[in-house]
């Protein structure tokens, strides 16, 4: 199975797309998403209370005084960021493409959960929280590049840190393609996956292995900012997810309805 299934029809698209935009960086409505009929698949295998969990976010988040995304790349920024797990939110800068990142400087949980990932170690939802997370530039019209030029290096240092499974946290409707690449790539190597989505028309067809959906917000994807609550309930669900599905699926998270609940009572 491939990262990207018929890879070379997908180029020709991309290529008649550039043509057609005069190589406009922009993903507009006609970008030709990538299109995947089978997904990889590996069973968790164990508890979510033994898990190793690894966070990646396509936040466009690095460290102050590190090197930049580069923004402007027509093709997209295919590198990515390795940060410890520990590190302040103040020292951190987030290089958005593609969506209002707001949100996530209000709050950097709303992107790049790490305070609500160590209440769940600390209170055993999970096992353990991975010294490092790995961050992505994730707005990459050049899937392809993405796929043979960054994503075999990004998933052979998640293996060094012998993670057992790995939450991703798209930010723009393109990083949903970009994510839901990166957990292919993390299932074809054996590290099983779940990726948050709001954007369900791409990942019914780009097909992460896993993927717990709910209408959410861009740029506020791992749940609304100041508001822990939400986002442990996102989380919660998805990971809880992540451990009892036996097969390729887009989960619908259930998180709605208590939500509208919360704000009618004036509780957000």
């Amino acid at each position: 199975m491939e990262i990207i299934e018929h890879i070379d029809e997908w180029r020709e698209g991309i290529k008649r797309w550039q043509e057609d935009h005069r190589g406009a960086s922009t993903a507009r409505e006609d970008y030709p998403v990538v299109v995947n009929k089978h997904a990889p698949f590996v069973p968790l295998g164990r508890a979510l209370s033994m898990l190793n969990l690894a966070l990646v976010t396509s936040a466009g988040a690095y460290i102050d005084g590190t090197e930049a995304f580069d923004v402007q790349a027509p093709g997209g920024d295919t590198s990515f960021r390795e940060i410890p797990t520990l590190i302040e939110a103040e020292d951190l800068i987030i290089a958005a493409r593609g969506y209002d990142s707001a949100a996530v400087r209000r709050d950097i949980n709303a992107q790049i959960p790490l305070d609500r990932l160590f209440e769940f170690e600390g209170n055993g939802i999970i096992g353990q929280l991975s010294p490092v997370f790995w961050s992505f530039c994730g707005f990459i019209p050049d899937a392809g590049r993405l796929v043979e030029e960054s994503l075999p290096r990004f998933v052979e240092r998640v293996k060094r840190y012998e993670v057992q499974g790995v939450l991703l946290v798209p930010a723009s409707r393109l990083c949903h393609q970009s994510m839901a690449l990166a957990a292919r790539a993390l299932e074809l190597a054996k590290i099983p996956t779940m990726m948050l989505a709001v954007a369900r028309d791409v990942v019914d067809v780009v097909r992460p292995p896993r993927a717990a959906y709910y209408a959410g917000k861009f740029g506020s994807v791992a749940g609304e900012p100041e508001w822990p609550e939400h986002q442990r309930r996102v989380l919660d669900q998805s990971l809880r997810t992540l451990e009892s599905l036996d097969q390729p699926d887009v989960y619908r998270l259930v998180v709605e309805l208590e939500t509208s609940v919360e704000i009618s009572r004036g509780e957000q």
